[in-house]
């Protein structure tokens, strides 16, 4: 089970077919189509849902005192299955409303947990989905509305439990990340780097995830898709902001992992909408598909999916180093992070044209299939005792990343490595890896769901009797349409550039952490940075790094960082360090700028 189910089991989507055309692959493999329907067409006109429970008047800011508790019995039998929906009769606007105390420090702040559904709409006032979300609210102390952040998680597939259980609300699942120690057996405990003392937070899950369904005639896999996810959760969002008089106040969007694309499509639908945001963050991007060779051959199973690949190798590089300097595979030794990761940045520009002779090879042999076209091609021994020096890698940190076999299994030999935190590490003979081929997933997904199965009837309040909380639907992932603004896949930095041209004074804040295998800090920098194409464009954008992974929180030295470097962001203040847009790296060469198509979807468009 993964909080991003992009990589299924182990082995991403449509690799197997790839695989199976060998040399023939280029002529008979055709692009994903275009398009993908707004999750509207053929629905039949039905009176929208105006009813809001006298519950959620609660999260106005407003704690009605202990004793003002309304846990909460939801009979609906709600269905994660594609071609299921409810039936309008059987959809209703209530939650249960819980109220407690968050301490930190000094700090001590009363606050009220909110735990149901609300109806999303579109334009027509038809009803599309009942939505489940968790929102955690507290009295505003100075007259002025508090900000409310909108989080979600990412998949497509997962229900928003991992931010909601690992990160800023004001209890988290304390994890040992990166050990192991005492798994799978990890407390609830009070969190004291939540941000409920700066932002009320609303954790929602997209249809097919949580306790979210939608309604009739949709079904949820209407919704499966980029532009239809997006629009009912814009729809979701103006209907939370609607029901509990939040208009007035600055709103934000936090998205991790798949929830960065969708954030950049979100916030320009929004602003589109007239719902003006404040600020968006990114956690751990992957904002342009075509850019990640291997996301993008897996999904689409075609060699178009390769146009990127020297930039893919390129931009993972910095992460896989820090992966290695974490166990020691460096010479001199780490001094700082920062610092080598700027060293491995110039390493891997410095030597980008000499990668491009290994890259398709290097992206094929990621997925498993170094010999899909034709005998793979890797450095010689004297290339990498070259590249020793420049570096600072050993010579087996470098043949564990320019060889045929997955980085993940050579870094350290008989030991498997993390995708989503590459200092995670299980010795290949643990029988946890015959089912979850990421010890780092490994790591969460039992403690994360046995926390969420005491926490939502006790601490939340809500019982759903007839229903099973879906924390991550991997059907999902399997029919996902990536199909985004007329291309096979989404490149979401038009739609970044669109909310910004929309909104000059959006706050843009990219959180990286130096671990993650899944979305490389690298890749993300070489993104924003098409943003420097744009003549006059001068975004509030900030780039900041932790040590950790993809799911940086976790870390318990990043994470109090992380809540001062967002305590700032909300202030409106500068992040110490952090990057803006034109002292990131320039971006590669072979891409387009962030208003036009990439140089990947030319290509692919070219050859259809």
């Amino acid at each position: 089970m993964n909080p991003d189910s992009r990589f299924n089991k182990g082995r991403p989507r449509g690799v197997g077919r790839l695989a199976a055309s060998g040399a023939l692959i280029a002529g008979v493999l055709m692009l994903a189509g275009c398009g993908g329907g707004d999750g509207s067409s053929g629905a039949s006109g039905a009176s929208a849902m105006n009813q809001v429970a006298a519950s959620q008047q609660a999260q106005n800011g407003n704690p009605q005192g202990q004793n003002g508790n309304q846990p909460y019995v939801d009979p609906v039998a709600y269905s994660p299955n594609a071609t299921d929906a409810l039936p309008l009769n059987k959809v209703a606007e209530k939650a249960a409303v819980m109220h407690y105390q968050w301490t930190s420090g000094k700090t001590s702040i009363n606050y009220t947990t909110t735990t149901g559904h609300l109806t999303a709409s579109n334009a027509n006032g038809t009803p599309e989905a009942t939505m489940s979300y968790v929102a955690y609210t507290a009295p505003s102390t100075n007259g002025a509305p508090r900000p409310v952040t909108f989080i979600y998680n990412g998949g497509p597939g997962s229900s928003s439990i991992w931010l909601r259980l690992g990160s800023f609300a004001p209890t988290r699942v304390a994890t040992p990340d990166p050990l192991m120690t005492n798994w799978p057996n990890f407390p609830l405990v009070n969190n004291a780097e939540s941000l409920i003392d700066t932002t009320d937070m609303v954790f929602i899950d997209p249809p097919g995830t949580g306790l979210s369904e939608a309604i009739q005639p949709y079904t949820n896999q209407n919704f499966w898709g980029c532009d239809p996810d997006v629009n009912v959760m814009r729809d979701f969002i103006m209907r939370y902001l609607a029901a509990n008089n939040r208009s007035g106040s600055p709103i934000y969007l936090y998205g991790e992992s798949y929830g960065t694309p969708r954030t950049d499509m979100l916030a320009l639908a929004l602003e589109t909408a007239g719902v003006k945001l404040t600020g968006i963050v990114l956690q751990s991007s992957i904002l342009n598909y075509f850019a990640d060779a291997i996301e993008a051959t897996a999904i689409t199973a075609s060699t178009e999916g390769l146009a990127l690949d020297t930039d893919t190798l390129a931009g993972y590089y910095p992460g896989y180093a820090e992966v290695a300097a974490y166990f020691n595979q460096v010479s001199p030794p780490l001094i700082d992070q920062g610092l080598f990761a700027y060293q491995s940045e110039v390493f891997a520009t410095g030597q980008y044209n000499h990668f491009g002779k290994y890259a398709q090879s290097w992206v094929l042999s990621q997925l498993g299939i170094p010999g899909a076209l034709g005998t793979p091609v890797f450095p010689a021994q004297r290339t990498l005792d070259s590249w020793r020096w420049p570096s600072s890698l050993t010579l087996q940190a470098l043949q564990g990343y320019f060889n045929a076999n997955p980085f993940n299994i050579e870094l350290i030999p008989g030991t498997t490595i993390g995708r989503y935190d590459g200092r995670v590490s299980l010795p290949n003979s643990d029988p946890r890896l015959q089912s979850d081929g990421d010890p780092s997933d490994i790591l969460i997904s039992q403690p994360f769901t046995t926390a969420l199965a005491t926490q939502m009837p006790d601490y939340l309040g809500y019982r759903a009797p007839n229903a099973t909380y879906m924390p991550l639907n991997d059907n999902i992932i399997n029919v996902w349409d990536f199909s985004h603004d007329g291309q096979p896949l989404p490149d979401t930095l038009p739609d970044l550039l669109g909310a910004i041209q929309l909104n000059p004074q959006l706050q843009v804040l990219s959180e990286n952490g130096y671990h993650d295998l899944a979305t490389p800090f690298f890749n993300t920098e070489k993104q924003l940075a098409r943003l420097q194409t744009v003549k006059g464009l001068a975004p509030n954008l900030q780039v900041n790094f932790f040590q950790g992974g993809h799911m940086i929180y976790l870390d318990d030295v990043a994470r109090p960082k992380m809540k001062a470097d967002l305590a700032n962001y909300y202030a409106g203040q500068p992040i110490p360090l952090a990057l803006s847009l034109w002292t990131l790296p320039a971006p590669w060469s072979d891409e387009s700028p962030a208003g036009t198509p990439t140089t990947a979807t030319a290509q692919a468009t070219a050859t259809q």
